[in-house]
C-alpha cells in the first residue's frame, strides 16, 4: 500500500483506527513539506544516501522515501546549523568593533566632503581587488598610501560603504537612503557581495515611483538580472510610469533605455497576442 504522504510502498500501521483522521489542509501541508525537502535536495545536488558521519546529524534534506520523521530530524539539524552560524557571525563581529572604536587603524579613507574615516588596510584589500591593487607595495613602487580618496562618496555614504565592508550588513534605513550610491560603489570597487545585497533590496522595493531609477542603476552597473526584472515591471505598469513626470527627463537622459522599454513593451504585446 502506498503511503499518501511520501508515496512509498510500506506496510500500513493503524493507530487507534477510526478515531483519528487527517483533514485535507493537514494532508496538503504534509505533502508540501515533503515536496519542499525533495526540491531542496535536487537544487543543492545533495545525495540523500550519503549522510554525515555523525549518526545524529543529517547532512542533506530527507528524500521522500525516508518519510516525515526524517523531515523533522532535518529541520532540527537546520536549527543546529543556524545556531552555529550565529556563533560564527558573533565571532567575526570583532571587525565591526575595530572599525567603530578605531582600534589600530592604519589608513584614512577620505570622502568627497567631510573628514577622513580611519580604516584598516588589510580589510580593505581583502574585501576589494581594486583596493588591493591600490594598496599593494612591493618595494619598487611608492610607499603605501596613508590616505585613500573616494571623492564620489560623501561622508555619510562612505561611512555606510565602509560599515558594510566590515560587517557584511547594513541597517535598513541606511540601505534605503544610499542604495543607488552603494550599488555604484560596489560595481566600481568590485565588491560583489554588496552588489548582490543592493540588487536584492532594489528588487524587493521596486515600485512605479522608483522603477526608472532602478533601471538606470542596473544599466550603469551592468546588472543583467536586475535590468531584466525592472524592464518587465515597467512593461507591466506602463501607464503609471511612462506618463509620470519623471519619464520625460529620464528619456532625454537615457535614450537607449527608452528604446529598450519600447521594444520590451512590443515583445510583451506580441506575446499576449500569440497566446490567444
Amino acid at each position: 500500500m502506498d503511503c499518501p504522504i511520501c508515496n512509498t510502498v510500506s506496510t500500513p500501521i493503524l493507530l487507534r483506527p477510526l478515531k483519528y483522521t487527517i483533514c485535507g489542509s493537514c494532508y496538503e501541508g504534509a505533502r508540501s513539506v515533503m515536496a519542499l525537502m525533495n526540491n531542496m535536495d535536487s537544487s543543492n545536488g545533495i545525495s540523500t544516501v550519503n549522510r554525515s558521519s555523525s549518526p545524529n546529524r543529517i547532512s542533506g534534506s530527507p528524500s521522500l522515501s525516508k518519510g516525515f520523521v526524517n523531515a523533522l530530524r532535518w529541520v532540527k539539524d537546520l536549527k543546529e546549523t543556524e545556531e552555529e552560524s550565529k556563533e560564527t557571525i558573533s565571532y567575526l563581529s570583532g571587525f565591526v568593533a575595530a572599525f567603530r572604536d578605531h582600534i589600530h587603524p592604519d589608513i584614512q579613507v577620505k570622502p568627497g566632503n567631510g573628514p577622513s574615516i580611519p580604516a584598516h588596510r588589510a580589510l580593505l584589500a581583502a574585501r576589494s581587488t581594486v583596493f588591493k591593487n591600490m594598496l599593494d607595495y612591493d618595494g619598487c613602487m611608492a610607499p603605501p598610501q596613508e590616505v585613500v580618496k573616494l571623492c564620489e562618496l560623501n561622508y555619510e555614504e562612505l561611512q555606510s560603504f565602509l560599515e558594510f565592508l566590515y560587517s557584511g550588513n547594513l541597517a535598513r534605513e541606511k540601505v534605503e537612503k544610499h542604495v543607488y550610491t552603494l550599488s555604484m560603489a560596489a560595481d566600481k570597487y568590485e565588491v560583489s557581495f554588496l552588489q548582490k545585497f543592493c540588487e536584492q533590496h532594489m528588487l524587493q522595493s521596486l515600485n512605479s515611483s522608483n522603477a526608472l531609477d532602478v533601471l538606470e542603476i542596473s544599466d550603469t552597473c551592468s546588472s543583467h538580472t536586475l535590468k531584466e526584472a525592472t524592464l518587465s515591471y515597467i512593461v507591466q505598469n506602463m501607464e503609471d510610469i511612462v506618463f509620470s513626470s519623471k519619464f520625460d527627463d529620464f528619456a532625454l537622459k537615457n535614450p537607449h533605455l527608452g528604446v529598450q522599454i519600447t521594444r520590451a513593451s512590443c515583445l510583451e504585446s506580441r506575446s499576449r497576442e500569440n497566446s490567444f
